[in-house]
């Protein structure tokens, strides 16, 4: 311990204590490690947070859902902030939209506009190789 005081109140000796390019080379590790944050860790929760947003947003008629709590249902209406969902025969239980963890399975208008969608890609994509060719 007697030898880390003096140390401490020490002032910085050597020749290139006050160089400008050693303060640069000290804030190196410093850059690096806030890049690996921004990689690992903020960015791909920024990304989960917009497609789960997304997620919500698309919310229709039919989508079979599961809730945070773990409750399956099929959403019966969807209002501005709360959705309405089908548990059982009788069942219908009203949830706010924060509360959709994720689709199971969409609606089967969603399903055909997909269906539609991709059809068309692939025909395009077909009639685009062919003409290459």
């Amino acid at each position: 311990m007697d030898f880390i005081l003096p140390l401490l109140m020490a002032p910085p000796s050597g020749e290139g204590a006050s160089d400008p390019g050693s303060i640069f080379s000290m804030f190196i590790p410093l850059i690096a490690i806030v890049g690996i944050f921004y990689f690992l860790i903020i960015r791909p929760q920024n990304k989960k947070r917009k497609e789960t947003e997304k997620m919500i947003s698309s919310l229709k008629k039919g989508d079979k859902v599961v809730t945070i709590g773990g409750l399956h249902g099929t959403v019966q209406s969807v209002r501005e902030t709360t959705v309405l969902i089908k548990v059982d025969d009788n069942v219908k239980l009203e949830f706010l939209r924060s509360a959709v963890s994720n689709v199971v399975s969409q609606s089967k208008e969603k399903q055909e506009k997909i269906e539609e969608k991709d059809d068309s890609d692939d025909s395009s994509e077909s009639s685009d190789k062919s003409s290459g060719e």
